[in-house]
């Protein structure tokens, strides 16, 4: 079969298909830009908005925004088009952690390092307050360096997410996996469940098959409700005592993330007791130079930046402020728009002398100018009072900028007739405005479907339910 290459958005050169579900394919891909291999998650926008998970990818964007951490699978930015979600992130090469648990169970000390890179992550996870509610081997993948990193928190929830008990009411997660009180539905704390999930985790590594298992999915709600469980006779004493810990099924007394971590088990060989002080010196270093969104890195950006050069735009930047980019803006249409975008291949100096020129030729008064800024007001007072624009510049490379021009005061139609008169005035240095991309990436796109073809994949083994006779 001919091998075509596929380019989205003349940035990313796509590969072979990764898996696909109900409402998402994932494709490797190469970044045109770092040569770097990704992951690119391609969401269908019209089947999610069918069904009602629009707020679930929302959800799932700003929760991969809250938590950088080495056992996360990091999230490099979103793009979209009116049919389609890009999510592009990080490029597990070594697959699936169930691929490894389907073949049989784990050495004792194997699972160990797997099991403390889980609850390392978790608790980062917990600490901003995001429960995945999907722990799973699944959801489990692997560098290439062998270390694990959790994926798919599109059922995660935010602490906003709770009641006023301060408890979760939605039933989430891989029956087999979840905890007495989630299938109770009589709301749950995220924190002890997703304590409840590594233990399940746990006890697959260990036995390569599920502790709470039955044809019948009742009869498998009523051992998980009592914690009706046999550990294999292979497994040691402290995995037992640490397990039956995990399994209590009253969350109050469940023990914490906290206590796994000082369980004689888990201090048990070199890995955990390392883990902490590794991920300190050389993970965290790297990944907090990765979260761009950081105040932190923010500040420190805006200290070096040079003076009198607009801003740059993250990723996420680039998310809230192009409606080519801002999954709201494409859901949502709002006739009475306050404000019209366009990009530019200028330098920073070129446009904004193209901006003093345009408001002198429409009569507009520059009133301020800040880094990248510049403020502009009629010379007559309309229905509203007088009209005044904000234009401002943010860079996103040094040759690459987006412009936007917003009503800051005064009539919005008036913005809008304005806006007819700024259009042409600025067309030696536009290179697109705002619905002209989107109409550009939407023919883009479509084109690209009608190449990409789905490669068959071979059939998912299942992980055994019962014990080995």
């Amino acid at each position: 079969m001919e091998n075509k290459s596929h380019v989205l958005m003349q940035r990313y050169e796509l590969g072979r298909l990764l898996g696909q579900g109900t409402f998402a394919r994932v494709y490797y891909a190469r970044s045109l830009i770092t040569n770097q291999g990704v992951a690119i998650k391609v969401i269908d926008k019209e089947k999610i908005m069918k069904v009602g998970l629009m707020d679930q990818i929302k959800r799932e964007i700003s929760v991969m925004r809250l938590v950088r951490h080495p056992n996360i699978i990091h999230l490099y930015e979103v793009m979209a088009t009116k049919t389609k979600i890009y999510f592009i992130i990080e490029y597990a090469k070594g697959g699936e952690l169930f691929n490894k648990v389907a073949k049989g169970k784990l050495k004792e000390d194997v699972a160990r390092k797997y099991f403390a890179q889980l609850i390392n992550a978790l608790d980062f996870c917990h600490s901003r307050g995001v429960y995945h509610r999907d722990i799973k081997p699944e959801n489990l993948l692997l560098d290439e360096n062998d270390n694990l990193k959790i994926s798919d928190f599109g059922l995660s929830a935010l602490a906003e997410c709770k009641h006023q008990d301060g408890l979760l009411h939605t039933t989430c997660g891989t029956p087999a996996y979840v905890a007495p009180e989630v299938i109770n539905r009589k709301g749950y704390d995220g924190v002890k469940a997703d304590t409840w999930s590594c233990g399940v985790v746990l006890y697959v590594l260990l036995a390569g098959y599920l502790p709470f298992h039955d044809s019948n999915l009742m009869e498998m709600y009523r051992k998980i409700g009592k914690a009706e469980f046999k550990c294999p006779n292979f497994f040691s004493p402290e995995a037992r005592r640490l397990l039956c810990k995990m399994f209590d099924p009253n969350p109050n007394t469940r023990i914490s993330l906290a206590k796994v971590r000082e369980s004689s088990w888990y201090r048990k060989g070199t890995y955990s007791k390392n883990m902490k002080s590794e991920i300190g010196n050389k993970d965290v270093v790297r990944t907090s130079a990765e979260a761009s969104t950081s105040s932190e890195n923010i500040v420190a950006s805006e200290e070096k930046q040079e003076p009198g050069r607009p801003p740059n735009l993250n990723a996420f930047d680039i998310i809230s402020l192009s409606a080519g980019f801002d999954l709201s803006g494409l859901f949502k249409k709002d006739p009475f728009y306050k404000e019209a975008r366009f990009t530019s291949r200028q330098p920073a100096m070129v446009i904004i002398s193209k901006l003093k020129e345009m408001a002198k030729q429409l009569k507009l008064k520059v009133k301020k100018k800040d880094d990248g800024l510049l403020k502009m007001d009629g010379l007559k007072e309309g229905k509203k009072g007088i009209l005044s624009i904000d234009t401002e510049i943010f860079e996103i490379t040094p040759t690459f900028h987006l412009v936007e021009v917003k009503k800051s005061s005064g009539d919005t139609l008036e913005f809008q007739k304005m806006l007819d008169d700024i259009r042409p005035a600025l067309r030696d240095i536009v290179w697109v405005w705002q619905g002209e991309e989107e109409q550009q990436l939407q023919e883009e796109q479509q084109q690209q479907e009608e190449e990409i073809q789905p490669q068959p994949q071979p059939q998912e083994d299942q992980l055994p339910q019962h014990p080995p006779q």
